[in-house]
């Protein structure tokens, strides 16, 4: 039997935490943190490995309670957790989220541990032998984990698939960081709203653009597709709507699916993530679609980035994707 591919999703690793009420306890207690577990590229490793790979989480945690309770939240997943690394010096990410007011607030914190990511012996065996690997613009926020990151993704071989997840967190990106991702990227993926901000960040824009919706889209995608000799294929996903993926030679549009919304969190990495799996399968455009709808809405349909997955819920949508190539 064919050995599982392997695939890294490096970056942020971070807890989202509710901002406690006035007069209540804090957001870390002795039953373990209130929040949940995320970051794109740890959401993006779990369910990669959900799907059979050997996927591994690149990325740095204090030592500190809540990369403790990282460590034990992970451990029951599908997820390698080996080669992460532990920073004495920096807390464990953390993004605050204020729910008081009429649209969440959310506050990135910084600078912590996965801001201080090193290129060790370790990740570069890994990257040398990786068939995908996954990165976005956050964790690039810090010049030390930047340079981390886009040198083990130079690492990779010719054949390895490099998903850039643009994943624009204001005000954590530049020019010069999409510029230089998409340059190392096989496959940039974004969403609605972030492909006309990556048009003109760079440049791309039309003057007078005529038209909108999957026109402009298209627009955008082919753009970045003759500007970015690299680049095989673009996708962009547009929530309920479904997505649109993009190459030199064709394009495929899906409609979604209908769901009743949980929190919506990580449904774009499980998308990136089914993407990435049937992409190294060599599927076509439209069951790459297919896939990464089916799981991203999943994903949207439940509470949190990472929940539960019953071998029978995972077998169900696997045919489905199955039986609708």
């Amino acid at each position: 039997m064919r050995a599982p591919h392997l695939i890294l999703g490096i970056g942020e690793l971070l807890w989202d935490m509710p901002l406690p009420a006035p007069g209540t306890e804090s957001a870390v207690h002795s039953r373990g943190p209130l929040g949940k577990l995320g970051g794109a590229p740890a959401n993006f490793s779990v369910m990669a490995g959900r799907l059979g790979n050997h996927a591994t989480i690149l990325s740095r945690i204090g030592r500190d309670q809540l990369g403790r309770d990282a460590i034990d939240r992970l451990n029951p997943m599908s997820v390698d957790i080996g080669a992460l690394q532990l920073d004495p010096a920096h807390a464990t990410g953390r993004v605050t989220v204020d729910l008081s007011l009429p649209e969440p607030r959310y506050t990135i914190h910084g600078p912590v541990a996965w801001d201080y990511m090193q290129l060790s012996d370790e990740w570069v065996r890994l990257a040398e032998r990786a068939d995908a690997i996954c990165f976005g613009s956050l964790a690039q926020r810090s010049e030390q984990s930047r340079q981390t990151i886009q040198m083990l993704a130079a690492q990779t071989a010719s054949a390895c698939i490099r998903v850039f997840d643009v994943n624009l967190r204001p005000p954590f990106y530049s020019e010069e960081i999409v510029e230089e991702s998409l340059e190392l990227a096989t496959v940039a993926k974004m969403n609605e709203t972030e492909a006309p901000l990556i048009l003109d960040l760079l440049g791309l824009a039309a003057a007078e653009p005529p038209f909108d919706g999957t026109l402009a889209l298209r627009f955008a995608a082919e753009r970045l597709l003759e500007e970015f000799p690299g680049l095989q294929m673009v996708a962009i996903t547009r929530g309920s709507h479904g997505s649109l993926l993009v190459t030199r030679e064709e394009w495929n549009e899906h409609p979604g699916f209908p769901i009743t919304v949980g929190d919506a969190i990580g449904a774009g990495d499980a998308f990136t993530a089914a993407m990435t799996h049937y992409l190294l399968r060599g599927a076509g455009l439209a069951t790459l679609n297919e896939a990464g709808n089916r799981w991203g809405g999943w994903v949207a349909s439940q509470s949190g980035a990472m929940p539960a997955l019953p071998e029978a819920v995972r077998a169900a949508i696997t045919a489905e994707i199955e039986g609708a190539i």
